[in-house]
């Protein structure tokens, strides 16, 4: 619908889009018939808790936030932090002549749309109105076209969102109970937990393999230059016609893969031999192989894509990229960021040909524009690729951006144009060199090149490589211009040994990849899914490699093993598939609801064969063509019994899906304050127990190690008895670190007015449990120890707190240097420090704890420093507190980068506007005047206040009635 006559010849139009950034940079083209307001993402929601649900809802309802017995209804409420926005909302609608809803064309946003027109009930003509870029023409545009709600993806949107809650509030409680409290499971998390933990499985199953091969350094005896070097490097390719091992013919045991019966695996004797052999022998080239190399152009990023190549190139993690491509295009420097579609608009096409042109010249330009129509399965939303905004692309150099967004904008432009660039073109050669050995043997020793003749779209943009050590499609191999026959002299013949390596662990990028190929969830949401998965401690990183820790493993074995069919991979690409029939309107929301959480029978005897079912959305749909049912999509067993599953957990050995056997009798357990290790049975003679570092990697939990961790003291490490007390004293191991404390005779009472605690202090940095000693532990527990009195017989102390050492004297307390000063300082000492004036502000700068190099983005120096909160990086400008799965030793410049990229997406932390004081003086002052004023007129006015008062009287009696009108009229519509 058009914008009415009326509205245009003066009216006020209410434009709601999602972000106050989006509002900001709209509001500049729409002019001053327009207000621009933000629902600051959804206003309403499922409930996170009972306390949010309304009190007419119970039981399950008020659990759920769901009403599974009536067709799966949602309870939704405002959400806390959104009421004032709402209300905000209404007061400008009040004012409005015509809403435009403007949120996201996306299943989000049309439900975000929804969710306002059933909250703010407009009385006013409403318009849809969708855009993918935030450009003047854009905007205007879709002003001038709006369109109606989507009803089909606000019921999609909503189905997900229900099968999601069902999902994580029926399982979640199942690992709290069987695991560790506030757990969580998720239909797409806790698969892509399962990835990460099978990785590791694979890695701690993995045997690596050793071979040995030989590498030939040949000459060809004549001058060399740039495009004919003189020597070549090749590797021994076959022995006596038999190919020699590489890794890729080994399995995971170590062995040589069934069925390769003629590879010849060399080992160190026999690849010495051979090389001795080869000494003084003739080499001449056997063949040359040459073919045509061509390479075609990378599509146009889509979300998954730019994540992985951002990941890649610049350092950031999926949550980061997402965070600054948002920024791109709320302030119009990018389409939307959030599709799975590969296609450029025409608009798109022409400008980035128009820069080819004008950037590479017209030699790079294909003679028709290439077409990239190909789109993943069930792709979400008909969006375009990521691209510049508007219909003349801005180089990086025009934007005027920097840093991070700069960064990101320059990739997407680079894709962009080198997407409609002529291919590259070169050749690819393949030289063939052979032997004989001393012993007879014949050799082979092969070498590949690759020469670019034309870069073609390489000029522009080179894609980068998940494996570091991988060679990009940009690089040259230049071999010497030889021919068949040709001889060759060995320079050198060395001799190289290899292992197997296990499979690498996933990235965000890798990992982002493996969901997409294999149809799980929606890629728009993996940012926030891997988010979640290392918020949770289910993954920290370790570099870029996302490692599982311990507890992951507890609840993928308990998923895998009571809730098999929730965590497979292909039962939730089916679901997928499933939501999407329902966004084409193939299938029913409701049936298929009812498949999944009470069965197929359920359902059957439900709503199966009627005409039309309500969504849950409220919005009518027809039954599925072609079908005579509205179950859904699929067969019937793919779905249904949720509920039964989560009902009868007496089957769950909580003791045996949180163990894991890790050799000779050690067994590794998670507990409910995280992994160890035992061996034996508890209270049963020899047993051994140990924690384990809540941050190893589980493939580097070996026997050895673990023997390693049984070793060092656990538990009680009796050091003797106190000779003034009579009690024993002992070292233990605590959740906090090692501490020393005493046993308190048996019927000391522990609790009530008599209560005694025992003494305790913890170690010293310098102590550890092995080496403490009786008179170590006896001295700890001294403190606090008094130093002595100062002029005015105030008392000075020496303690140790939580940030180390210290003197107090009354409130007033200075830090020492050293732990060993709180039984050295003497009185002197002590009074010579409180005569120094106390330092206020920040205390003198800390050397750096660790260098990490010069950052891609500010290119300043970044290193590793400690602070009050703990250890952090920072490059001068920005700092990023190191997360609880960092290492100070371990941490790699990649993700120091990493951090502080992070940290820039989420810019400066917002301050707190500060409340200007009443002015109560003031207020005062006016108030007493008044009472003054009407002090000296009371006299002088009686009569008229008589008349005055019966006016009054008179009024109010009205001014009743007309309210209990109102309120009759407002009842009676309700």
């Amino acid at each position: 619908m058009s914008p009415t006559s009326e509205t245009a010849q003066g009216g006020r139009r209410l434009v709601i889009v999602e972000s106050p950034a989006k509002a900001k940079t709209i509001k500049g083209y729409l002019g001053p018939g327009y207000v621009v307001e933000a629902s600051v993402g959804h206003i309403r929601d499922l409930p996170n808790g009972a306390a949010e649900v309304p009190e007419k809802y119970t039981g399950e309802v008020r659990r759920l936030g769901v009403d599974v017995e009536h067709d799966f209804q949602p309870v939704y409420v405002v959400n806390a932090d959104k009421k004032a926005q709402v209300r905000k909302l209404k007061e400008q609608l009040a004012e409005s002549d015509e809403l435009y809803l403007a949120t996201d064309e996306d299943r989000e946003g049309e439900a975000i749309a929804w969710h306002l027109l059933e909250v703010l009930k407009p009385k006013v003509p409403v318009h849809r109105m969708v855009f993918h870029e935030i450009t003047k023409d854009a905007i205007r545009d879709a002003v001038a076209n709006p369109r109606e709600l989507n009803q089909r993806m606000v019921d999609a949107q909503e189905t997900r969102r229900i099968l999601d809650r069902l999902y994580g509030y029926e399982v979640s409680p199942v690992l709290w109970k069987k695991v560790m409290p506030r757990l969580s499971a998720g239909r797409v998390q806790s698969v892509a937990t399962r990835l990460v933990v099978e990785r590791e499985r694979e890695r701690r199953a993995f045997t690596s393999a050793e071979y040995w091969d030989l590498t030939g350094t040949f000459s060809t005896g004549r001058a060399g230059d740039a495009s004919d070097p003189s020597s070549l490097v090749a590797r021994l390719n076959t022995v006596d016609g038999q190919r020699v091992a590489q890794g890729r013919d080994f399995g995971s045991d170590g062995a040589i893969k069934a069925g390769q019966t003629r590879v010849l695996h060399l080992d160190e004797a026999n690849a010495r031999a051979l090389a001795a052999a080869l000494e003084d022998a003739a080499f001449a080239v056997r063949s040359v192989e040459s073919k045509p190399y061509r390479r075609s152009p990378y599509a146009p990023f889509r979300t998954t894509t730019l994540q992985q190549e951002a990941s890649r190139k610049l350092g950031f993690g999926a949550k980061a990229t997402m965070q600054v491509a948002q920024k791109l295009y709320e302030n119009g420097f990018i389409t939307y960021m959030r599709t799975d579609s590969t296609t450029l608009s025409e608009t798109a096409v022409t400008a980035a040909r128009a820069q080819v042109t004008q950037l590479y010249g017209a030699n790079y330009l294909p003679e028709k524009p290439r077409v990239y129509a190909g789109k993943v399965k069930n792709a979400q939303e008909a969006h375009e690729a990521i691209r510049p905004s508007g219909d003349r692309f801005r180089t990086p150099a025009e934007t005027g951006l920097s840093g991070d967004q700069f960064r990101l904008y320059e990739l997407i432009w680079k894709r962009t144009v080198a997407s409609q660039m002529k291919d590259a073109t070169g050749n690819s050669v393949t030289v063939r060199i052979g032997g004989t050995a001393r012993d007879g043997r014949d050799v082979e020793f092969t070498a590949s090149g690759k020469t670019i003749t034309f870069h073609g779209f390489m000029k522009a943009y080179v894609e980068g490589a998940d494996d570091p050590n991988a060679e990009l499609d940009d690089r040259e191999r230049r071999l010497p211009q030889v021919t068949e026959g040709d001889a060759l002299a060995a320079q050198e013949i060395s001799v190289d040994g290899h292992a197997t390596k296990p499979p690498a662990r996933y990235t965000e990028a890798s990992l982002v990849k493996e969901l997409e190929e294999r149809e799980i969830g929606r890629p728009s949401t993996y940012a926030s899914i891997i988010g979640t998965i290392l918020d949770r401690g289910y993954v920290f990183k370790k570099g870029t490699a996302l490692v599982p820790s311990f507890l992951s493993f507890a609840v993928v074995n308990l998923l895998e093993k009571h809730f098999g069919r929730l965590v497979d991979y292909d039962f939730t690409a089916k679901m997928e598939d499933d939501l999407d029939c329902i966004a084409r309107g193939e299938a029913q929301a409701v049936p298929w609801l009812k498949r999944f959480y009470f069965g197929a029978g359920e359902a059957q005897g439900g709503a199966q064969g009627t005409a039309a079912t309500t969504t849950t959305g409220g919005a009518a749909s027809g039954t599925s063509p072609g079908t005579g049912t509205a179950t859904g999509s699929g067969d019937g067993d793919h779905l249904g019994g949720l509920k039964a599953l989560v009902t009868d957990l007496g089957a769950i050995d909580a003791r045996e899906i949180s163990s894991f056997p890790v050799g000779d009798g050690i067994v590794l357990r998670v507990g409910r304050y995280g992994p160890y290790i035992e061996r034996g049975e508890k209270d049963s003679e020899g047993h051994q127990r140990a924690d384990v570092p809540e941050d190893l990697a589980p493939d580097e939990l070996t026997v050895a190690y673990a023997e390693e961790l049984l070793a060092k003291p656990s538990g009680d490490f009796a050091l003797g008895t106190d000779p003034v007390s009579g009690n024993e004293i002992v070292a233990k191991d605590g959740r906090y670190g090692p501490y020393v404390t005493e046993i308190l005779p048996e019927g000391t009472p522990k609790t009530g007015k008599n209560a005694v605690k025992p003494r305790t202090a913890s170690l010293f940095k310098s102590m550890t449990l092995d080496t403490v000693t009786l008179e170590d532990a006896l001295r700890l527990m001294s403190l606090p120890r008094v130093v002595g009195t100062d002029a005015d017989g105030v008392e000075i102390t020496a303690q140790n707190g939580r940030y180390g050492p210290y003197l107090k004297k009354g409130t007033d307390s200075r830090s020492l240097e050293s732990e060993d000063q709180l039984f050295t300082i003497t009185l002197e000492q002590a009074l010579a420090i409180y005569a120094q004036p106390k330092q206020r502000g920040r205390a003198a700068a800390k050397p750096p704890l660790k260098e990490l190099g010069t950052d891609p983005v500010s290119q300043r120096p970044v290193v590793v420093k400690d602070g009050r909160f703990g250890a952090y990086v920072t490059d001068g400008e920005t700092n990023a507190t190191l997360r609880t799965d960092d290492s100070v030793e371990e941490i790699t410049p990649e993700r120091g980068y990493e951090l502080l990229a992070e940290k820039r997406a989420k810019g400066p932390a917002k301050k707190t506007a500060k409340k200007a004081p009443a002015k109560k003086a003031t207020a005062a002052k006016k108030t007493a005047t008044a009472k003054k004023t009407a002090a000296k007129k009371t006299t002088a006015k009686k009569t008229t206040a008589t008349k005055t008062a019966a006016a009054k009287t008179t009024a109010v009696k009205k001014t009743t009635a007309v309210k209990k009108t109102a309120a009759s009229a407002k009842a009676s519509d309700q």
